[in-house]
């Protein structure tokens, strides 16, 4: 029988490790072609490991919990086959690249810093460095010296993004380093009080709780926050999709939800407003010219993720209704592709989904705004007639939006979301599906 290596695949350009989550299978099990043999996760998305062959499970090399470098054996595999060869698997295979695409990455539910290059960059002491932790290291200005002593948990010693966001957390509390420019250290923070009482409960933060933890205080640190709000009529909308909502999943297969109709109206507003789709490098604005919408779905876990839906705004409704469904269903089971999680230039939440009328949405960096949207709700409302005003029942809604008052400003920002709810406002209720 001919033994065969499985090794840790790689998930992305900048992913170097992943983290053995879980062993499906164990020493003797017989395991089929494309069958998950272990559950993998990185700082980007979890994802199965499917046999590339048929056979038996021989040898487990690392175990659970231990992280692993990309292109590392971590199973031996034994088949009849005498000339099979290991294959990536199309769960996890390296997306090919695409022409033109934005350089964004995001976490397993909320996307990271891009990085530019997919090699590391060195620094002048010979150590190299991802582009994610040199993006993160110029927004908290922390010199080449101060990384070149920081210790690094990944393979041979590398500093890893988890290791740059702790330093950046606790800089204010540890010794300083040299630095060219002196800084005040923070207040230290006190520790959090222990219960003694047993009226309180310890939960430790799943893996991605704790890094929606750091990526959410990440954006805080990075971006000078403002948000806006603006309230819209969108009783056309509602009346619209309630008329046609049956014709439209017998013409389509797909149940129609609003999602699909606000992304459509954020693509042609972006074409409008180009400045709201771009990211911060340095003292440099990157306008993106492909138009790619996040949607933050909520997982059964109480997590987030935010699929993407690439080229949003060439896609008609019928197909951004059918992008929305897979994404947000794939989401659910964890069934998502890294690559889908990748490359976003704008994000949209719900807020509305959880009865909230508003809400004020933490920017998805590298990207610097995300949209959220309230809860659709009867109210009346003063409309002008050419009789004279009158109150009426009408559909409304708000929309807020958070955007980085490093590169958008008032005018920007609140002019960009007035167009998002002009076009909701000026929907036609008699169009064709």
């Amino acid at each position: 029988m001919a033994r065969v290596e499985l090794v840790m695949p790689k998930m992305g350009e900048s992913i170097m490790e992943a983290t053995i989550l879980k062993w499906r299978k164990k020493p003797g099990d017989s395991i089929e072609l494309d069958e998950p043999v272990l559950d993998i996760a990185t700082d980007k998305v979890d994802s199965e490991v499917p046999s590339p062959v048929a056979g038996t499970l021989v040898e487990i090399l690392f175990q659970e919990n231990d992280v692993v470098p990309i292109n590392k054996v971590i199973a031996i595999l034994e088949t009849e086959a005498s000339n099979a060869q290991p294959t990536a698997s199309p769960a996890v295979s390296q997306p090919a690249a695409s022409n033109g695409a934005s350089e964004n990455v995001s976490v397993p539910y909320v996307p990271t810093p891009a990085a530019s290059s997919p090699q590391p960059a060195n620094s002048g002491s010979g150590r190299f460095y991802s582009p994610l932790v040199k993006t993160i290291a110029k927004q908290e200005q922390i010199s080449i010296a101060e990384l070149d002593a920081l210790p690094g948990s990944g393979q041979d010693g590398r500093v890893t993004k988890k290791d740059i966001l702790a330093y950046v957390l606790n800089r204010g509390q540890a010794p300083q380093m040299p630095q060219p420019v002196a800084q005040t250290p923070a207040a230290p923070v006190p520790p959090p009080a222990v219960s003694v009482s047993g009226a309180v409960e310890i939960v430790e933060m799943d893996r991605m709780r704790k890094l929606i933890a750091d990526h959410m205080v990440m954006s805080k640190h990075t971006s000078p926050h403002v948000t806006s709000f603006v309230e819209v009529d969108v009783t056309n909308l509602v009346n619209w999709r309630n008329s046609i909502k049956d014709k439209f999943k017998k013409q389509y297969g797909e149940n129609i939800t609003f999602t699909p109709i606000f992304v459509e109206a954020i693509a042609r507003a972006i074409r409008e407003f180009p400045m709201i789709n771009c990211s911060v490098d340095g003292t440099r604005i990157l306008v993106k010219k492909d138009i790619n919408i996040g949607m933050a779905a909520a997982l059964p876990s109480g997590n987030l993720i935010v699929p993407v839906i690439k080229n949003a705004d060439y896609l008609n409704l019928a197909g951004l209704t059918k992008t929305v469904n897979d994404l947000a269903n794939r989401a659910r089971q964890n069934q998502l592709k890294p690559e889908e999680i990748q490359g976003g230039t704008f994000t949209l939440t719900n807020v509305g989904t959880f009865g909230n009328v508003m809400g004020t949405p933490i920017i998805n960096q590298p990207q610097v705004a995300i949209m959220a949207v309230g809860a659709i709700r009867k109210k009346p409302a003063v409309l002008e007639t050419e009789y004279g005003d009158v109150i009426a029942v009408r559909q409304m809604m708000f929309l807020s939006m958070s955007y980085d008052h490093r590169v958008v400003d008032g005018m920007l920002g609140g002019s960009f979301l007035r167009k998002v709810a002009d076009f909701l406002e000026a929907f036609d209720p008699n169009r064709p599906i």
